[in-house]
């Protein structure tokens, strides 16, 4: 079953094309923002169909936020287009556009085309993102505004084995089972200090709030 992402802040749109896909089997995720869209866009959606005209953070802002890490095609959706907008569109990392008011069944053949596509020609990543950061766990990479940190190989397990488990409390001595395994010599203290050199890096980019304390228990990483 494929997965589709359809980004729109008309409600209507949304419904009909949930509706439409559900009937066809793919699994549906909605957004009606575009900071939804970048969170949805989080659950590795064989294809996103993104409002261009959405309040706030509109849809080229959100696929430039998202091309780097997210392989699947993006197709915009738009009520009017000039050649300034297609550049604009396919500069930020865009497949295609549909216009509106569109024919359904239209579509639904071109989403269709393009998820064959891609499926012939490479894989999806596992990518999740968290305020400015993008986790790769598949690539095995943390990233903020485009650029990579540089993480030591055991603060990246860290980072990973909290954020998949997003809001579960770890111990200092659960992590370090996870990360350096039952039988490795040491001190679980070292948690401490590698939390602390983590939330170092992330401090440049403002991002250092996701590891967050739980005092008396251990660490946790948030939204």
């Amino acid at each position: 079953m494929y997965k589709i992402l359809v980004a729109d802040d008309e409600k209507e749109i949304v419904s009909l094309l949930k509706d439409y896909f559900e009937l066809n089997n793919y699994l549906v995720l909605t957004a009606h923002t575009g900071a939804e869209a970048i969170e949805k866009a989080s659950e590795n959606p064989d294809i996103i169909l993104l409002d261009v005209n959405m309040p706030e953070l509109d849809g080229l802002s959100v696929c430039r936020r998202i091309r780097d890490h997210v392989s699947c095609p993006i197709l915009f959706l738009t009520a009017c287009i000039e050649d300034g907008d297609k550049i604009a569109g396919f500069a930020s990392g865009g497949d295609d556009y549909i216009i509106k008011p569109f024919s359904i069944d239209e579509l639904g053949a071109r989403v269709s085309a393009h998820i064959r596509r891609e499926h012939r020609i490479k894989p999806q990543a596992n990518v999740r993102f968290f305020g400015k950061l993008a986790i790769d766990y598949t690539a095995m990479t943390v990233s903020a505004e485009k650029e990579v940190i540089d993480l030591a190989k055991k603060e990246y397990q860290i980072i990973e084995l909290l954020s998949l488990n997003c809001g579960q409390v770890f111990d200092k001595e659960r992590i370090y089972e996870k990360i350096w395994g039952y039988d490795a010599k040491g001190e679980s203290s070292v948690i401490a200090e590698h939390i602390r050199r983590i939330r170092s890096k992330l401090e440049k980019y403002k991002e250092e709030y996701h590891i967050e304390t739980v005092w008396g228990m251990g660490y946790k990483w948030v939204k």
